[in-house]
């Protein structure tokens, strides 16, 4: 197993104001050689806007962007005329493909919304643009990991990289496995909340671990703990 740790305190930072932005990988202004991606995984942004505020309208393509909502709610319009709030406990994807314009803006006026803002390299380009998002029952990820974003049309949402995305919600001197679904492919481990134990090291609220050349992850939370895992491929 390789494994390289990112702690929170090393993210890029960027706070207009309206939005506090906590960057894993190199986004906007702050660049780092060493944190550009981690294989397909471009993008994994934390992000927090404040009440009515969000972000205009603009371009993508060629990426798929997953978002996941860890407190409040987003209100999400695209030009495929998709207008949808996406709430806790949902999970949105949207591939933009050959091109797509789209915003996203807090569904309150008062409350903030901490989201996570994830882009993927698609594994086929210039495909049709599309929208999905589901609500995944916080039970079937109970002391598990529940796979919310796969390439396979089963229950998860579908996307368009051989990747896989799953949450975990783990009770304090629990321990649980996850098995790589890809050879070859990589896991970001990214801790919502807590603390875990992966492989003799401990992560806290918002660290991350890189691992490669592994098939199995073994994981064991210090105490209750909300983890997130994306698997992609490293090349």
């Amino acid at each position: 197993m390789q494994k390289v740790i990112h702690k929170s305190e090393t993210r890029g930072t960027a706070n207009f104001g309206w939005l506090d932005s906590k960057h894993t990988f190199s986004f906007g202004q702050y660049f780092n050689p060493d944190r550009v991606r981690f294989g397909m995984l471009r993008v994994l942004n934390d992000d927090v806007v404040i009440g009515g505020a969000g972000f205009p309208t603009h371009p993508h393509s060629n990426m798929e962007i997953v978002s996941i909502p860890l407190n409040g709610s987003l209100a999400h319009r695209d030009s495929t005329g998709t207008e949808k709030v996406i709430q806790m406990g949902e999970v949105q994807i949207m591939s933009a493909g050959s091109g797509i314009t789209h915003s996203e803006y807090n569904a309150s006026k008062t409350d903030e919304v901490n989201f996570l803002q994830i882009w993927v390299l698609p594994k086929e380009e210039n495909i049709t643009p599309r929208y999905d998002q589901k609500l995944f029952d916080a039970k079937d990820r109970k002391n598990k990991f529940q796979t919310v974003v796969s390439p396979k049309e089963d229950n998860s949402l579908w996307i368009n990289q051989d990747a896989w995305f799953s949450l975990a919600d783990i009770d304090a001197n629990t321990s649980i496995s996850y098995k790589v679904n890809q050879s070859g492919n990589g896991v970001y481990i990214f801790l919502i909340d807590g603390e875990l134990e992966i492989d003799g090291t401990l992560l806290n609220k918002r660290d991350a671990a890189a691992v490669t050349d592994t098939e199995v992850l073994d994981f064991k939370a210090k105490n209750g703990s909300k983890v997130l895992l994306i698997e992609v491929p490293m090349n």
